[in-house]
């Protein structure tokens, strides 16, 4: 699946609520479902910077040259948000991340809805993610 179909997908997801609590609780819900980080991932290197909750982001490189990233916050709606992001940028070359215009943040009315704290941890997962492919973009 490419990057835009899995956005589409979320925009999908999140047009079957019309009301901001339940699109609350489908963050909440996916941050529920995703696989807690192991704690040796849990380090000052992986912690985000520019979030009021802690979040954590690992990232490993696969055989095939696809990153896959792992998260884990003390917050459920970032964990959710964490979880939206993996589910469009994960298991993509860095490339594809790098050039991806993740036009789903606005379409599901991501931004307009958190604090303006919470839009800056989103703002800084998207970029701590996009530094992580960078990185390993100029190491191939």
């Amino acid at each position: 699946m490419t990057i835009n179909e899995a956005q589409d997908e979320v925009i999908e997801q999140f047009q079957d609520f019309s009301d901001w609590m339940d699109k609350y609780q489908l963050l909440i819900d996916l941050g529920g479902e995703l696989e807690p980080l192991a704690d040796k991932y849990k380090t000052e290197q992986n912690l985000i910077d520019g979030c009021q909750s802690r979040v954590w982001v690992q990232c490993d490189m696969t055989e095939e040259g696809h990153l896959v990233f792992t998260a884990d916050s003390d917050a459920l709606i970032v964990k959710g948000i964490i979880a939206l992001l993996i589910q469009v940028l994960s298991d993509h070359t860095p490339k594809e991340i790098l050039d991806a215009d993740l036009y789903f943040i606005d379409r599901i009315g991501l931004k307009d809805h958190l604090s303006p704290t919470r839009s800056n941890g989103l703002l800084a997962m998207v970029k701590q993610i996009k530094m992580y492919a960078l990185a390993y973009e100029s190491k191939h």
